[in-house]
């Protein structure tokens, strides 16, 4: 079994801006920089949940010309006064082309400094509506989630629901269960613990 351990949680908006209020409205701490995503079109804002993860709001870069293709995490379907939610989850592993039922090509990424490999799905859809992870497999040692500030943010738990919970297999530090596709986490912050989901 290949290694499959989750790395980030994804939050999408209409901006960066909204994104990263509506995380502060529920954890207390806002969303700090994050850079540009060239072949996407987007942009985010980053949230370290501790040492191994973290969390991104993401939203179409308006800077950016169209990138001639679906946008990752259904952001083309994303409607300006859509309402920021938790919409994505991204599992790390070290060997991506080993990956088992993949809900994408390959390809590789760029921010910045930062170079990685991603699943894409062809439609930029998050697979099994969203229940389901994208996989990365960093290039950059040391990944983004060991660098980030410490704002006193930490995963205590990520819970995925879906009607086959066994089609989505097994992730370190996820718990799946059977039930309608949503995604929740609880996240101790310096105000006490907090959660965010994707309803």
């Amino acid at each position: 079994m290949t290694d499959r351990t989750l790395d980030h949680l994804v939050v999408t908006a209409p901006t960066t801006d909204t994104g990263a209020a509506w995380v502060e409205a529920r954890l207390g701490v806002r969303p700090g920089p994050g850079g540009v995503h060239d072949r996407m079109g987007t942009h985010n804002r980053l949230l370290s949940l501790g040492p191994s993860a973290y969390l991104e709001v993401i939203a179409v870069n308006p800077a950016a010309p169209a990138p001639g293709r679906p946008r990752w995490f259904g952001l083309d379907e994303l409607s300006p006064t859509a309402e920021p939610r938790l919409a994505a989850w991204v599992c790390r592993t070290t060997d991506i082309g080993a990956i088992d039922g993949k809900p994408g090509p390959v390809e590789t990424m760029t921010r910045g400094s930062l170079t990685w490999l991603i699943t894409v799905p062809p439609d930029g859809r998050s697979p099994f509506d969203g229940a389901g992870p994208l996989f990365i497999q960093w290039q950059t040692d040391p990944p983004p989630a060991a660098t980030l500030p410490d704002l006193g943010c930490r995963l205590l738990r990520f819970e995925v629901t879906h009607p086959h919970p066994e089609t989505l297999g097994p992730v370190g530090g996820v718990e799946v269960q059977r039930g309608e596709a949503a995604l929740r986490a609880i996240i101790d912050t310096p105000a006490g613990p907090r959660v965010i989901s994707s309803r």
